[in-house]
């Protein structure tokens, strides 16, 4: 009987956001838009980078490979939930959960690591400049981004492996728009207790020292800041390191509202809306919000517009 009742499970079912037709048109028009823009703007950035010699420096390598994740996530989320929207089966395997998962833990891992390098990459520039060359080099650069990228898979790894000692046996309904591990802990019969410990130690761990080393780093940038003799100098760097900020706040926020709260596995419907920034809005918005405000990066788009129109002109 209890080896009936631990019967693992093969398939299971996202349940989505909604079932009615209108809304799902109308959903899957929304966030077909959100994920092209996405795309384009991520992917754009890192054609923009590469091509560009001269922005081959360690600001532009992380904002680079930043792009690079984010592009990575929606690819990871948006285009089975847009499947869903239009397909009467909703029906995956759990290896594709896992699949699914994995990526998605290894990308969003590598983006918390690459958004604390980013900052100590500005605090260098703003409060020790003349050290700049010294204290970030290329080849410490990449060795930060190499190691955002090796403790994403080390961390998914950790997840995945524990996964393996649940069965479900229950309900193989998935009450999210994607394959997350806290849905799936909800769904075992066996106590998930090993995991959400795990999940609480290694995902606390991760975010606990990425925000740590982002809010020092953006300490000592504020104070910087502060003590500039130019008025328009603060204002402009103030205003450039708020937005820089908004999206850390909202992609962390999100993060640990998610996976460190206490009761993980009583959250429920309330674990979509943080899903959603994190896994939708935060790519999205970042590559707006980092080469928008930089005048780098409009110089050269200027120069391939320019580049363009001269060469429409001359057919």
């Amino acid at each position: 009987m209890a080896e009936e009742n631990h019967t693992m499970k093969s398939e299971f079912i996202l349940t989505g956001f909604t079932d009615h037709p209108e809304l799902k048109t109308l959903l899957f028009v929304v966030f077909f838009a959100i994920y092209l823009i996405t795309m384009v703007g991520n992917l754009g950035l890192v054609i923009v980078i590469s091509k560009e010699h001269h922005l081959h420096t360690p600001m532009y390598i992380f904002l680079g490979n930043l792009a690079i994740v984010d592009s990575c996530c929606a690819c990871a989320i948006t285009p089975k939930m847009l499947g869903n929207f239009i397909s009467e089966n909703r029906m995956v395997s759990l290896y594709e959960c896992m699949a699914q998962f994995y990526f998605l833990c290894t990308v969003e891992t590598a983006d918390c690591f690459l958004l604390a390098a980013m900052a100590y990459d500005r605090y260098v520039a703003i409060c020790s400049p003349l050290q700049y060359h010294t204290m970030m080099s290329k080849k410490l650069c990449i060795q930060m981004t190499t190691g955002a990228f090796i403790a994403g898979n080390l961390h998914s790894m950790i997840h995945m492996g524990l996964l393996f000692r649940l069965a479900f046996c229950g309900s193989n309904h998935i009450n999210h728009f994607y394959f997350d591990i806290l849905p799936l802990y909800r769904l075992s019969c066996v106590d998930p207790y090993v995991n959400e410990l795990a999940l609480f130690i290694f995902s606390g761990s991760i975010q606990v020292f990425t925000i740590g080393s982002v809010l020092i780093s953006y300490f000592y940038i504020l104070f910087t800041i502060f003590k500039m003799k130019s008025k328009e100098g603060r204002v402009k760097a103030f205003s450039t390191c708020a937005f820089h900020f908004l999206s850390v706040s909202l992609f962390y926020g999100s993060l640990f509202f998610m996976y460190i709260r206490p009761n993980l596995l009583e959250g429920g419907n309330k674990d979509i809306p943080a899903a959603i920034l994190f896994t939708i809005v935060v790519p999205l918005l970042n590559p707006f919000i980092y080469s928008l405000r930089n005048k780098e990066i409009i110089t050269v788009l200027r120069k391939v517009l320019k580049k363009k129109r001269s060469h429409e002109s001359w057919k």
